[in-house]
């Protein structure tokens, strides 16, 4: 996906297939905090997966801590506007 706004129940389809299963995805949605539909949240935790929503930079700082952890966890990182040449 290009943007927060893009991600979908079928762009997370693959986050609730994985062997282990995991108990936490970690969402990275650029350089800012986005709000992601709350359905999306609630599709997702009636999957038994939680869900961290948080800016890219964070994200990758969250998802590093809770596999330290041993967490069953995955990351989904939109990335920041500057780290793709583009401007806002």
């Amino acid at each position: 996906v290009g943007s927060y706004k893009d991600i979908t129940e079928d762009s997370l389809a693959l986050f609730y297939m994985l062997e282990p299963k995991i108990e936490i995805l970690v969402l990275g949605l650029g350089e800012r905090m986005q709000r992601l539909d709350p359905k999306l949240l609630l599709f997702m935790k009636n999957k038994g997966i939680a869900v961290e929503v948080q800016d890219t930079p964070n994200a990758c700082a969250t998802f590093n801590f809770l596999t330290s952890e041993k967490r069953h966890t995955a990351a989904a990182l939109i990335p920041p506007h500057y780290l793709r040449g583009e401007r806002e």
